[in-house]
């Protein structure tokens, strides 16, 4: 008979154990998907601060084309008015060295 209780609290203590280790592989698992949530919301929130980046980029982008076409205009302006003086002193350069041949004409036909 002791043989038999020795069996059966052999028995009870190995099903006990079972039990204690399906707890613990639950809790693993329970452990386990807390984690892979904690991870799927990093994610998330890194996603969400790489479309924040990606606005700011694009925002930065546009004002530097906005700058580099306003910087362009503003050059292409200042060239355009010193090009306009340039053919205004060539115009009036010309009309100076034509009035000096007129000049010299008159000259020579006097002699």
């Amino acid at each position: 008979m002791n043989s038999k209780i020795i069996l059966a609290a052999a028995l009870a203590t190995l099903a006990l154990a079972g039990c204690a280790k399906k707890e613990e592989m639950k809790e693993a698992a329970q452990d386990a998907a807390a984690q892979a949530g904690e991870a799927a919301d990093a994610a998330a929130e890194a996603a969400g601060a790489a479309v924040d980046a990606a606005a700011v980029a694009t925002d930065a982008a546009g004002d530097a084309v906005a700058d580099a076409a306003s910087t362009a205009a503003d050059a292409t302006a200042d060239a355009a008015g010193d090009a306009a003086a340039a053919v205004g002193d060539a115009a009036a350069a010309a009309g100076d060295a034509a009035a000096d041949a007129g000049q010299a004409v008159q000259e020579a036909t006097k002699q």
